[in-house]
């Protein structure tokens, strides 16, 4: 009778502990138990405490003010180190208490809600049993999409989205777009998978499984995939299979370059004298009007001409590197363009002080001008060539499916997946 009055309410199943029968748990949106059994405790043979913890209360505060003693105490922590530590309960976390319903009113099990998914129950009435449960979850697949008319997280917060989202974004496209310069009318659409429990309480946002993001005009495509099947590490790729956490480039010229001059602090420069002057560049000889390359996506925050550094650009890639380009010949961008890893942004030239054709290049890091060539920088295996047929395939339709939704609409469900 107990588990047709479980799933009467919807409650879960679990494997209880030790001479336990099946055990039953239903959990509303704040966080009440209110069916009669309880994890298969008869509530009506119990005292009932529903509370959560303060700010600097401990498992054996919460214990000793229920009338357990303190050797049971130390015995039932030292027995649950290895599933549940006592140590670490966290401030705001709600917890049920199940008490003798005789004069002593002592504890005799304690419910711990991790989140909405995870308990952890310490029995300890007759022989201590602790376990820790975990909700079935149901994925269910959604979109989403926006344009932005401040900031990313305003715009979904304006659909009643969740920042998590935000945050994800911000990772998956961290070596792509500079989020710190989105700009007006920017856009992006996701798909994504948001977890449920008893199909109507949601447990937060699971993963985003493919993304299209327009910055500045371009597209920036996204899609989670595991391309090395040894390590089963997922990353996210663009629509050719090239991976999003990427490296910059070694040099910003493609091919016929030397390097002429290294970055130093203490390097003698003829023009000045002879003098001890810092050289804070790296310097890429090649031949007037070669293409200079864009090492890696970022916004151009400069594109002009001024004093010894002649005709330049200086690319801002997020919100800890920047690089800059000398001596141009003339530049190809202009201030406030998105540009792609290989793009052109300019040609080499001779203009300000310069004793011959090079481009000068320059690596900011937090403000700072450093040594390119001495920097650990993010690595960014490619794909394998027999792996990227397998990857184009997966992501065909998570494409179609992204290029069908229009930007107009609101988040809507898909469909719903597997269990998680």
């Amino acid at each position: 009778m107990k588990k047709y009055i479980a799933l009467l309410f919807s409650i879960l199943f679990l494997v209880a502990c030790k001479d336990k029968n099946t055990a039953t748990i239903q959990t509303n949106t704040d966080s009440n138990l209110i069916e009669s059994y309880l994890f298969d405790y008869d509530l009506n043979s119990y005292n009932i405490k529903r509370d959560t913890i303060k700010k600097g209360e401990s498992f054996g505060v919460i214990l000793d003010r229920n009338h357990v003693e303190y050797p049971l105490i130390n015995k039932i922590a030292t027995m649950a180190k290895d599933t549940f530590d006592v140590r670490r309960l966290r401030a705001g976390k709600p917890y049920i208490i199940l008490s003798k319903k005789d004069t002593s009113n002592q504890a005799q099990v304690f419910i711990y809600q991790h989140n909405k998914i995870e308990y952890t129950i310490v029995d300890f009435s007759d022989s201590i049993c602790i376990q820790k449960i975990r909700k079935p979850i149901k994925l269910v697949e959604k979109t989403a999409t926006g344009v932005i008319t401040s900031s990313l997280s305003e715009t979904l917060d304006s659909q009643g989205l969740s920042a998590v989202i935000s945050n994800d974004l911000s990772d998956i496209y961290a070596w792509t777009i500079d989020f710190f310069r989105l700009q007006k009318n920017d856009k992006f659409k996701i798909i994504y998978d948001e977890r449920y429990i008893d199909d109507s309480i949601s447990a937060g946002i699971s993963q985003i499984k493919a993304a299209y993001f327009e910055h500045g005009g371009k597209p920036f495509y996204a899609f989670k995939f595991v391309a090395d099947s040894t390590k089963m590490i997922e990353d996210y790729y663009d629509e050719n299979g090239n991976v999003l956490r990427r490296q910059f480039l070694k040099a910003p010229i493609k091919f016929n370059y030397r390097i002429s001059s290294r970055y130093n602090l203490r390097r003698r420069i003829a023009y000045y004298g002879n003098r001890i002057k810092p050289h804070k560049g790296t310097d890429f000889a090649a031949p007037i009007g070669t293409p200079i390359i864009a090492t890696a996506n970022g916004t151009v925050t400069e594109s002009r001409r001024k004093g010894g550094n002649g005709k330049y650009v200086k690319i801002r890639h997020n919100g800890t590197y920047s690089t800059q380009y000398l001596h141009m010949k003339s530049q190809a961008v202009k201030v406030g363009e998105v540009v792609k890893q290989g793009e052109v942004i300019g040609y080499v030239g001779m203009t300000g002080n310069t004793g011959g054709p090079h481009v000068c290049y320059r690596f900011w890091k937090n403000g700072k001008q450093v040594d390119p060539l001495k920097q650990k920088l993010p690595a960014a295996k490619p794909m394998k060539e027999e792996i990227k047929p397998i990857y184009l395939n997966y992501i065909a339709e998570l494409k179609r499916a992204l290029d069908t939704i229009a930007f107009s609409e609101i988040s809507s469900e898909i469909v719903t997946s597997t269990e998680e």
